[in-house]
């Protein structure tokens, strides 16, 4: 099989953290602090056969893998029609346009054409990168241009699968990976685009992770996973904290996960897992490498001290932060590839061949499955090599899903 057959898990594109996010709010990529986990609570324990009370379906959302970032009744994501990449809001509540604006050009790929990463909110505006390379500034209120750069500006090369990742916004700066011999991450002024600094010191190209906002060593720094290096930057001068090395094959896409000076790192391509230990020097120390939690895409979850998610390898699995060591997993395959995320002690797994989705409980002792049900309608019109990438987002009571042109929301408060 060809290796990279699927790696457009560039749908996972794209992350953002940012001090102030509304609990109530998805904000950003994996939506607060870029975890994958909501802090919903009150929502249904389990689901009728035909799944939860289904409010609406917009299917004029266009054609990509581009996730959804929420702020009170608005939803923004990315879509493509025709030859442009736009940028979309809806009202969060009923599936109704409010604008769609053009961004880019229109990005083609077999895997499927369009846009890969999600957009982040940050007060009055909105960022967006396209899979083409534009990273640009728009207003939340009417899809206006407020400023934009090209990722070739700062000597960066389109990735085969496209630009993927999610603007990180923190503070004044926003920051993506253009990758490059210019520098692999730039961090640009939010309100007007112009650059601060680059990585001159790190010139890995660019891949499909998404930068991490961490404090750590007494350093406010972000965290990036490149093909060949995980690596820490300092937030103030672009200057490299530290670095441990990483052996990807053909794409690297999984968002890394920080805890208690721990970093967290998997991909797949038969490579792997494994856990960095920073001092409280930045100094950093290979903790442990595994072989069996190889996440292609979709993503992992941490829930206190163990991580959750789909391995090529092992299939359905908890793995033991501290130890590496798989916890259980699931070989016979009930549970099969797909995204997920996680609410009110439960977590959400969209299957990436059939879109069935499926809510299952699941502790260091084992796992339980409570539901399933399809997501109906489904598109038509998908490459045939791609598949269902989008995270499932819950925020505000709603279960958010994706499939191409089709955006489904449902209903999932308890009553």
């Amino acid at each position: 099989m060809n290796t990279r057959f699927t790696a457009l898990a560039v749908i996972l594109c794209s992350i953002a953290f940012h001090s102030t996010t509304d609990a109530e709010d998805w904000l950003q990529w994996r939506g607060p602090s870029r975890s994958d986990r909501s802090p919903e609570t009150g929502l249904l324990k389990s689901w009728p056969e035909a799944g939860p009370k289904q409010l609406w379906v917009n299917d004029k959302a266009g054609f990509g893998y581009s996730g959804f970032s929420i702020q009170g009744d608005k939803l923004y994501t990315l879509g493509l029609e025709g030859d442009s990449c736009f940028g979309l809001c809806l009202n969060a509540d009923t599936g109704k346009e409010i604008w769609r604006n053009k961004i880019g050009e229109k990005f083609e790929n077999r895997w499927g054409d369009g846009p890969r990463s999600t957009p982040t909110i940050d007060g009055k505006n909105i960022y967006i990168l396209t899979a083409g390379g534009t990273l640009a500034c728009v207003n939340a209120a009417n899809g206006k241009k407020v400023w934009s750069r090209q990722m070739s500006e700062f000597g960066g090369k389109v990735p085969f699968w496209g630009y993927s990742e999610s603007p990180l916004v923190d503070g004044k700066l926003v920051l993506c990976t253009p990758g490059g011999d210019e520098g692999s991450i730039v961090a640009l002024n939010k309100s007007n685009g112009k650059l601060v600094w680059q990585t001159k010191d790190l010139t890995t190209k660019a891949h499909y992770s998404s930068i991490i906002a961490a404090d750590w060593g007494g350093k406010h720094q972000y965290i990036q996973l490149l093909m060949d290096q995980v690596v820490g930057i300092d937030s103030a001068d672009g200057s490299v904290l530290w670095t441990s090395p990483w052996e990807g094959k053909t794409a690297v896409i999984p968002t890394p996960i920080f805890k208690d000076g721990t970093v967290y790192v998997t991909s797949g391509y038969k490579v792997g897992s494994k856990a960095v230990q920073l001092d409280d020097q930045n100094q950093a120390t290979e903790k442990w490498f595994q072989i069996e939690m190889q996440n292609h895409h979709g993503g992992v979850i941490l829930v206190d001290d163990h991580v959750y998610g789909y391995s090529d390898r092992a299939g359905w699995s908890c793995q033991n932060l501290a130890t590496g060591e798989l916890a259980w997993n699931q070989n016979k395959r009930e549970i099969r590839k797909g995204a997920i995320s996680y609410a009110d002690g439960l977590f959400y797994h969209l299957q990436e061949n059939d879109g069935q989705v499926i809510l299952i409980k699941a502790t260091p002792e084992g796992f339980e499955e409570i539901s399933r049900f399809t997501l109906d309608p489904q598109t038509e019109q998908r490459s045939p090599q791609g598949k269902i990438w989008v995270h499932p987002v819950i925020c505000n009571g709603k279960l958010y899903l994706r499939d191409q042109e089709f955006i489904h929301c449902y209903d999932l408060k308890s009553k």
